[in-house]
């Protein structure tokens, strides 16, 4: 009898079955595995990087990745600076910042279309919450100091008219850290993602006042579509290893088109059962409610990339004035040849 799992994967895998030679013959990899560091792999927004592994898609390309996981965006960039992962799943900020400090890091896979964030403030103070000024004094608590979590709220608070100086930020790492905090009453507000978010609004703990989790959000938010989950590595081991960067990019296209595909349920049953807690109906709303987080095909706009410089340059005193090429800090060369395989088969 086939598991509800392997009913779900039967027609895609079909699909796919006649590649899968095809991905492997071209993409023999110069380095055969691969640490990918990741910060709070449990976040849903990080779920096309699980699922490609869990689904085979990394070894059948012909190449064998470790997942890190480390506490917030931040940790995950300098697991790849300091040579202890050699791609990270991140924000696509991250390549701008890094340029401005002359170290190329280039994004080679766009699979989160927007931040997947929202701003949530503890419920007993939410009614007196008007707009960002509000913020003045409060204890935030983000995924890490220096995280695209922090990123936002330095950016709301300028735009209303507050240095973010008078906001006091709280590492508090990733959803389950988030949950904790504002139970326990170490923070006022909390930006977290998914399935964190979902469980402390059903439960009456927070109220959302700014979310980045759909398109139309983050359009309201930032005036465009926000590139956010991104897989990243430093130009020169693109450079050194194409076939690798290859096959790993062929493995993350195949689990975006698989989420496309894919209903709540389906990717519920893939993910490990810890992410959904005691609550899986919980689990499968988080779910729904950001499907559009995902981006179908993997590739990085250059009008999305201006978005995102725009919002960095308003936060960040070292980018103002600062000359960054933007295509450079991505390139669809890798998605492209793994969709015109597909396509060509």
């Amino acid at each position: 009898m086939l598991h509800r799992r392997n009913l779900l994967a039967l027609p895609i895998c079909l699909m796919w079955a006649p590649l899968e030679n095809v991905w492997a013959q071209q993409s023999k990899s110069e380095a055969p595995s691969m640490r990918v560091a990741v910060g709070g792999k449990a976040f849903l927004q990080y779920a096309p990087l699980t699922i490609a592994k869990r689904l085979g898609y990394f070894k059948e390309a012909g190449v064998d990745i470790e997942i890190v996981d480390v506490a917030g965006g931040a940790r995950a960039l300098e697991a790849l600076v300091g040579g202890s992962a050699e791609v990270t799943a991140g924000a696509f900020d991250h390549t701008i910042q890094m340029q401005a400090k002359n170290q190329e890091i280039v994004g080679i896979v766009l699979f989160g279309r927007h931040p997947t964030f929202a701003l949530a403030v503890r419920s007993e103070k939410a009614s007196a919450y008007r707009d960002a000024r509000d913020l003045k004094g409060m204890k935030v608590g983000v995924t890490a100091l220096g995280s695209q979590t922090q990123f936002m709220i330095e950016y709301l608070a300028i735009r209303a008219g507050l240095a973010p100086s008078e906001i006091s930020f709280v590492s508090v790492g990733g959803g389950a850290g988030a949950i904790a905090a504002i139970r326990h009453g170490a923070v006022d507000a909390v930006v977290t993602g998914e399935p964190a978010l979902t469980t402390l609004v059903s439960a009456g703990d927070v109220k959302i006042v700014a979310d980045t989790r759909t398109s139309a959000g983050t359009i309201g938010l930032f005036g465009g579509l926000y590139p956010s989950g991104t897989m990243y590595a430093r130009a020169d081991f693109i450079a050194r290893n194409p076939q690798t960067i290859q096959a790993f990019a062929n493995a993350m296209v195949r689990a975006l088109i698989w989420i496309d595909q894919a209903t709540a349920e389906n990717i519920a049953d893939v993910l490990p059962a810890e992410w959904a807690g005691s609550d899986r109906e919980l689990f499968l709303a988080s779910i729904r409610g950001t499907r559009d987080m995902f981006s179908p095909d993997g590739k990085f706009s250059l009008d999305e990339a201006e978005v995102a410089f725009h919002v960095l340059s308003t936060v960040d005193p070292s980018l103002r004035g600062a000359k960054i090429d933007l295509e450079a800090t991505f390139t669809n060369a890798f998605v492209d040849k793994a969709h015109a395989i597909l396509v060509q088969k």
